[in-house]
């Protein structure tokens, strides 16, 4: 698409506040160049690392070498989201911030916000002195939810708005309602919030779980060295979810639990947690182009909120139909050499940490979308298959995996500035009809894909296996034990 042709979505009338300036901070920067009007002068970029300051420089674009930190983040962000007027946005791409803390800020002084996961402070992901309960994705969203419910309504702050959390929860609504239409299932397209009659359609369809199932094939074009953690995305964000317990939403059509499984004791407890790493357990999973796979239990949000958000309560408030939801992640094969490395040296990541860029990638592509399963037509997939040789005509600075994330980032900030009054909102709850039309010219193929595969098939058979044979998509078959 010529420069020309690309669309502004919209105005930022105040201040454009970006933290975080890593691969996602540098792959959402052109995108917000392109598709909104906005003061240059007044864009400002908030990281403790100068490594990427040259891009900045080359655009005249402020930068502020500083660490936001629990001590400094009030005055430090106030004045930069307030000054000259205007209402500020500000996109959180940082790690070992607190998303509901600076959620909260810039709620109070009127500004909008977003960002890809809720984050804490640091210390959380690797506290020893935590029960593992209080270490997962669950338990931070329901410091966002407390912060929803106390606050309602207001100045917009769209939470865990990336590729996943985020792009995905509008997949699944799209996959169900193509489900809906395949099956010939008699349906009305609920509204954007109408929580209810959308598990409603969820559980008419007979979709008993959903995968978040992904596969990076992207490949560097050098061999990974020894002591080196290489990934297609945040190195630091990866080990962090990955040394957090195995967690997912829990369906109610599941009739075994694994021993070490431990249920959560506050809240909707629409979800469960291994005592266990997600990056160290593994499950049987389906994507379109690999076929049958191994993923990585990975725990994230959108494990937990869309589980939460297809839930049907019967008069007594307990649920009567939940499907189970996680994230079932094949990462790039040099973060897979680089997982195993650092598990076997007690879970210590290593010294260097690098991030590949689109330079590094010989070929390959990030295949992501969700496969919903259980029903009359056995699986569903649907989601984006991008290339890197496509992530390179569509944008610079950004792989594949990164385009998928900063793409949704700038689909989440038009939606926030066309409804800038929605309060704190999560990606399930967002018009994602809109969303996708901003989104879709980034994500190379969008497609949907029918299965005839179950974790029954693709075993070897030389061990007796203690499986459900009546019903292939209970947990038990899909986890590896």
């Amino acid at each position: 698409m010529a420069k020309a042709q690309w669309p502004v979505h919209g105005e930022i009338t105040g201040p454009i506040v970006m933290i975080g300036f890593g691969s996602i901070g540098r792959g959402t920067l052109p995108l917000i160049e392109r598709h909104f009007k906005y003061d240059k002068s007044r864009l400002i970029v908030v990281d403790p690392s100068d490594a990427n300051k040259k891009l900045l420089d080359e655009r005249g674009i402020r930068f502020i070498q500083e660490a936001v930190t629990k001590e400094n983040y009030k005055t430090l962000l106030k004045p930069l989201l307030t000054e000259g007027g205007g209402q500020g946005f500000c996109v959180n791409l940082s790690v070992d911030t607190s998303s509901v803390d600076i959620l909260r800020l810039c709620r109070k002084v009127g500004a909008l916000y977003i960002d890809t996961v809720i984050e804490p402070w640091p210390g959380f992901y690797y506290a020893n002195d935590l029960d593992n309960a209080d270490r997962t994705n669950y338990a931070l969203r329901q410091t966002l939810l407390a912060e929803k419910k106390k606050h309602p309504g207001g100045p917009t702050a769209v939470s865990c708005c990336g590729a996943n959390p985020g792009m995905v929860s509008w997949f699944v609504k799209q996959a169900v309602l193509n489900l809906a239409r395949d099956l010939n299932v008699d349906h009305k397209e609920p509204a954007r919030t109408d929580r209810e009659n959308w598990a409603r359609l969820m559980d008419k369809v007979g979709v008993k779980g959903i995968h978040i199932a992904e596969r990076d094939t992207q490949r560097a074009g050098e061999p990974k060295p020894f002591g080196a953690f290489w990934n297609t995305w945040s190195v630091e964000g990866f080990i962090s979810e990955g040394l957090q317990p195995a967690e997912l939403g829990w369906g109610t059509h599941e009739k075994w639990m694994p021993k070490n499984a431990r249920k959560q004791k506050k809240g909707n407890k629409a979800a469960i947690f291994l005592e266990q790493p997600g990056a160290d357990t593994r499950i049987r999973t389906w994507c379109p182009t690999e076929g049958a796979q191994f993923g990585l239990l990975v725990t994230h949000n959108e494990a937990i909120s869309i589980a939460d958000f297809f839930t049907v309560l019967d008069k007594k408030g307990k649920a009567a139909y939940r499907p189970t939801c996680h994230y079932a992640y094949h990462p790039a094969n040099v973060a897979t050499l680089s997982l195993d490395e650092m598990f076997g040296a007690a879970g210590q990541p290593q010294a260097i940490q690098h991030v590949l860029d689109e330079s590094e990638i010989v070929d390959g592509a990030d295949e992501l979308g969700v496969l919903l399963y259980g029903h009359d037509k056995n699986a569903y997939w649907y989601g984006s298959q991008l290339t890197i040789e496509e992530a390179r005509k569509l944008a610079p600075y950004q792989n594949a995996t990164g385009l998928q994330v900063s793409s949704a980032v700038m689909a989440g900030m038009v939606w926030a500035l066309e409804n800038p009054d929605a309060g704190i909102v999560e990606t399930d709850e967002m018009d994602f009809r809109r969303c996708l039309e901003v989104q879709t010219p980034y994500l190379g193929p969008l497609k949907g894909h029918y299965t005839d595969w179950t974790p029954l098939e693709n075993r070897p058979g030389l061990f007796k296996e203690n499986l459900d044979l009546e019903d292939p998509w209970q947990f038990r078959n899909i986890l590896v034990r």
